[in-house]
């Protein structure tokens, strides 16, 4: 898809960061065998891979900053009082025939710029402009958006969710019948719920990530705001805190755009490269591990916001080419810092979501992705993140117990799943002290490989919770994930929400290490 730029500007001045093969080391030369120090880590999560909810001031200053990409959009028209929808899920005409809205009748932005976006349905298409006929019938059946697919949305000033929808042809979107929608209606400057081009706008879900950050400022103002942000929200002193307190390691969130840095693919923007390269000469000054973590892979292994998602779609591993790309950015983060004595680990993907992500498409990538870990260097370890989902924990042994030197990265959280709604603060507690510790020692064999609690977090579901409350949970999940055997990285360093902060925890007392 992209050539990778293998040095950019700044690598010439880095020459500690050049490719190389990097000396065996024979305290831990496989999973099994030598001395493994723990990993007491941190995960710098919200830095190079954008998260709204981390930071959410970084989004303030994007105009129209509820229409970023991947924006749910539902639209009830004021006079029939029913939803348009892509009839069928895509693939044909669009109707107003809905009473209530869920699906089909949900239709997720690509923005453009502020006002114009493309709307994509949930078979994948998108809406535009019949070919065929009088050239004013509304369909969803283009694979990709052209100019026949771009629409501005026009807002009430006085009511934001009153909005009219302008078709290319420059007419606006009318509601005739429940069977028929087409763009044929000149604005008549009223607002009313006798005009049949209004519709009641409502938002069905929002995407934070760093593909709506980027192009929401566009690439005029992208650049500088992310700049800043990269140079200001983990800065060398978080380095030097780390060291301080008790903590051997950080986790590093990254997306594939930081493979073609300083010419990432729009509307991604420079920078994060140099940002990284930053994070290994302060980890190199303090004696910290590092664990690159590709967070974020081409297309989105997930379709989450931390995985840069568009619109919510989960895309990677469908094809050869896709595959290859991620493994060309692991092979180009590799090369570049396998000479630094902090590359400790490479993770070859976060959270790979189940059943879209097959195991099969999952293993062919990990073994790739081991190979070119293992062209530049014999000691680092690699990390393969289990499967989300509906998967087995164990599914990737057969695997891992192959490549020397591996790691499977399981996440556990007493959140994300209504079991959690109702726990008491002692049933959470307990819950680590019986269910979390069976996972871990479901996973932890004498011959299998190294588990990583790549992610956890003292906060849960429970409301007013003391702070002895909290210590008591953090101390639970740190004995209990102090047992597995390459060790744990806490989610994450900085955050708004003070649970979330284990810089805010521990400088409070509700975390000692």
């Amino acid at each position: 898809m992209k050539l990778f730029i293998i040095f950019s500007i700044t690598c010439c001045s880095l020459l500690s960061f050049s490719s190389g093969r990097s000396v065996p080391n024979d305290d831990a030369d496989n999973n099994n065998n030598g001395r493994i120090p723990p990993v007491r880590a941190v995960n710098l999560g919200g830095w190079l891979v954008t998260e709204g909810w981390i930071k959410p001031s970084l989004f303030d200053g994007i105009i129209n900053n509820d229409f970023l990409d991947g924006t749910g959009l539902q639209f009830k028209s004021v006079t029939v009082g029913k939803y348009l929808c892509a009839e069928t899920g895509g693939g044909t005409i669009i109707v107003a025939n809905r009473t209530s809205a869920s699906g089909w009748e949900t239709f997720r932005l690509w923005r453009i710029n502020e006002t114009t976006f493309n709307f994509r349905v949930f078979d994948g298409r998108f809406v535009g402009l019949s070919t065929a006929g009088n050239g004013i019938d509304i369909v969803a059946e283009a694979e990709r958006p052209d100019a026949t697919e771009t629409f501005q949305i026009q807002r009430n000033p006085d009511d934001l969710n009153r909005v009219r929808i302008k078709a290319p042809n420059g007419f606006f979107l009318q509601v005739k019948t429940e069977e028929l929608v087409s763009a044929d209606y000149e604005e008549n400057g009223g607002w009313g719920d006798d005009d049949p081009s209004v519709f009641l706008l409502t938002m069905s879900g929002r995407l934070q990530g760093e593909y709506q950050v980027t192009n929401g400022y566009g690439p005029l103002v992208a650049p500088q705001v992310m700049k800043e942000h990269w140079s200001t929200f983990i800065v060398e002193e978080d380095f030097k805190f780390i060291k301080e307190n008790g903590l051997n390691a950080v986790r590093i969130p990254v997306g594939w755009w930081i493979a073609s840095d300083p010419s990432p693919p729009k509307p991604y923007v420079p920078g994060s490269l140099q940002a990284l390269d930053n994070a290994f000469s302060w980890a190199e000054k303090y004696g910290i591990k590092v664990i690159i973590d590709l967070h974020a892979a081409p297309g989105s292994q997930n379709g989450w916001e931390h995985s840069s998602s568009r619109d919510g779609s989960q895309e990677w591993g469908r094809t050869d080419d896709n595959i290859q790309q991620t493994v060309n950015v692991i092979d180009f983060l590799t090369a570049r810092y396998a000479k630094s004595p902090s590359l400790f680990a490479v993770e070859l993907i976060n959270e790979p979501l189940s059943p879209g992500v097959s195991l099969d498409n999952l293993t062919k990538y990990y073994q790739a992705g081991y190979d070119v870990v293992r062209k530049h260097s014999a000691t680092a370890y690699v990390v393969l993140s289990n499967r989300l989902g509906p998967s087995e924990p164990t599914e990737l042994f057969g695997l891992a117990n192959r490549l020397r030197r591996s790691v499977i990265d399981v996440h556990y959280y007493n959140l994300f799943s209504s079991i959690f709604d109702s726990f008491t603060v002692q049933q959470n507690i307990d819950y680590v002290y019986n269910n979390r510790s069976a996972q871990v020692n479901q996973l932890t064999t004498s011959n299998g490989p190294l588990i990583f609690v790549g992610e956890w977090v003292a906060e849960w579901q429970v409301s007013n919770a003391r702070k002895e409350d909290y210590q008591r949970y953090a101390a639970a999940q740190l004995e209990v994930f102090g047992r597995a055997s390459f060790g744990w990285a806490y989610w994450t360093l900085k955050n708004v929400n003070n649970h979330w902060s284990l810089e805010w925890m521990i400088e409070n007392g509700y975390i000692k290490l």
